[in-house]
């Protein structure tokens, strides 16, 4: 049976017609396995978060994705708390929530609602420092000051966890609990890093706090 003319395909244009039809159907298939293709885009989770930063009340509508550290810089412009690594592996970020310090980076804002949040504006003013404060200018236990936030505030924590008797791992007796000594401090403070190097200068501003220097 003779193919009219205005029908006819050459091989080539047939094996290009093929492939063609192939890639139609293959990629609505291939794109149904991929997760949330062919869903519309959610709109962002927002909660009310109400907690206690430095004394005061605050109330936040926030995205439930929003860390405390964004909360507390962006939100409530509490910016003396730095963005360090982002990752939890550097301690600028430390704050004291419920009397216990933490990488204010790792923990999400909606997780602390009724929190009392202690950040270092909360601890002393340029007109009345607090001892730790005073303790760091005292001896120079800072450079370039930006990691000195998050070492005020975990030195805070550092001297409170010895009080209570809260061991480390250099802690000699579990049962006596620790005592303040130049490794105590160290281990404690591992997590905050000063890369200007200033660590001798914050053991003895943490020592001339805890009472061992006159």
């Amino acid at each position: 049976m003779n193919t009219p003319s205005e029908f006819a395909l050459s091989r080539r244009d047939l094996l290009k017609l093929g492939a063609g039809s192939a890639s139609v159907i293959a990629i609505p298939t291939a794109m149904a396995d991929v997760p949330g293709a062919r869903e519309p885009a959610r709109a962002p989770v927002v909660e009310k978060v109400n907690f206690r930063v430095n004394g005061k009340k605050q109330s936040l509508q926030l995205d439930t994705r929003v860390t405390l550290l964004d909360a507390l810089r962006e939100h409530l412009q509490l910016t003396g708390t730095k963005k360090g690594c982002d990752h939890g592996q550097c301690g600028a970020c430390t704050v004291i929530v419920d009397g216990r310090r933490i990488n204010a980076c790792l923990t999400l804002a909606v997780m602390h609602k009724g929190a009392e949040i202690t950040t270092i504006e909360g601890l002393g003013s340029p007109d009345d420092l607090h001892p730790m404060q005073a303790a760091f200018v005292k001896h120079d236990g800072y450079q370039c000051g930006y990691c000195t936030p998050g070492q005020i505030c975990s030195a805070v924590s550092v001297l409170q966890e010895i009080k209570d008797g809260i061991p480390s791992h250099v802690t000699g007796d579990l049962q006596a609990g620790a005592t303040l000594s130049a490794e105590e401090i160290r281990e404690r403070m591992s997590g905050n890093i000063c890369r200007c190097g200033a660590y001798s200068n914050i053991v003895d501003a943490i020592e001339d706090v805890g009472g061992k220097r006159a």
